[in-house]
């Protein structure tokens, strides 16, 4: 078997891509879309027919109204396609603002249903501030599943499981890339600060039983996913999923549930002082968030000003 073909034996594959045919060519179990995702897809002349069916379906409702149809065609198609379940995310500008993810939630939740999608379906994509967290926890209440995205930090990754958070992504790329230019070195394997987080986060989770997935994200390198396998879920970009296919180097697991019940870490409990305090400590988490919710956000406003959504919205 191929590597990729081996690390479906240990892992859910997902695929990191708004793009409908390598969903097709990887077979994945998931997808995972994001705003830069959906722009990119979206300036591809063989999706412009979604972006033009979104501003007729809107009509008269306004650039909000289309951005949020355009989203849900997305991950109809996509649907079509995967077995299992889209990430479909709140705008990155409601990050500071929990009853606005909220009715965001709702708002999404609500048009997938209306086109015979169930919940159990979607997952709602929410930024993992503090104000995101308690959203997600809302929401799973009401049996609205979400993916608590931009994590970086350990405090981030505690407060969604206690939040009962059905999944987290932990991007493994963007910490390796800030301790890269931090320490002006490079890193592989089992050193990588990347995988040692992720690793981290999984171990603690099965150790004190949480049933939130953990599913690595943002990968570099096809080292980093395979110093994971065993994780619950790994979302993979087109081209490393081409890599790990291309390869017949043999996958052995490197995380699993044994061994994370025999770590020796400690359960800790956060309150609102007590994570903000732990996230400002982290001076990666904390500017890799930012820059994060900063990027996704300007993705929104440029997708805004597609020609079909602007003037639709005029």
């Amino acid at each position: 078997m191929n590597q990729l073909e081996q690390l479906k034996q240990y892992t859910t594959v997902v695929a990191d891509t708004g793009d409908f045919e390598s969903m097709k060519q990887y077979q994945p179990q998931d997808a995972t879309t994001n705003p830069s995702l959906i722009l990119q897809a979206a300036g591809k002349p063989e999706y412009a027919h979604l972006i033009e069916q979104a501003a007729r379906d809107a009509g008269s409702k306004g650039t909000e109204a289309v951005i949020d149809r355009v989203l849900i065609l997305f991950g109809l198609e996509i649907l079509k396609i995967v077995p299992g379940r889209v990430s479909t995310e709140v705008d990155a500008r409601l990050s500071f603002d929990t009853q606005g993810t909220i009715d965001k939630a709702h708002q999404l939740i609500s048009a997938y249903e209306a086109e015979g999608i169930s919940r159990d379906r979607v997952l709602i994509k929410i930024a993992s501030t503090w104000e995101g967290i308690r959203a997600a926890e809302k929401l799973e209440r009401e049996g609205i599943h979400c993916n608590l995205t931009l994590l970086f930090s350990f405090a981030q990754a505690v407060a969604c499981a206690e939040a009962g958070v059905q999944l987290i992504s932990p991007f493994v790329g963007r910490i390796y890339d800030w301790h890269k230019a931090k320490e002006g070195r490079d890193f592989a394997g089992a050193e990588d600060p990347g995988v040692i987080s992720v690793t981290s986060i999984y171990n603690y989770y099965k150790k004190f039983d949480y049933k939130t997935e953990v599913m690595g994200a943002s990968f570099r390198n096809i080292g980093q996913i395979t110093s994971l396998a065993g994780c619950d879920l790994l979302t993979i970009s087109p081209n490393l999923l081409q890599e790990l296919a291309d390869s017949d180097a043999e996958i052995k697991p490197a995380l699993s549930v044994d061994a994370a019940q025999q770590s020796n870490q400690e359960r800790i409990t956060l309150d609102e002082k007590s994570f903000r305090f732990a996230f400002n400590e982290d001076a990666m988490a904390t500017e890799k968030t930012a820059e994060g919710i900063r990027k996704f956000a300007a993705d929104v406003v440029k997708l805004e000003k597609i020609d079909a959504i602007a003037g639709a919205a005029c």
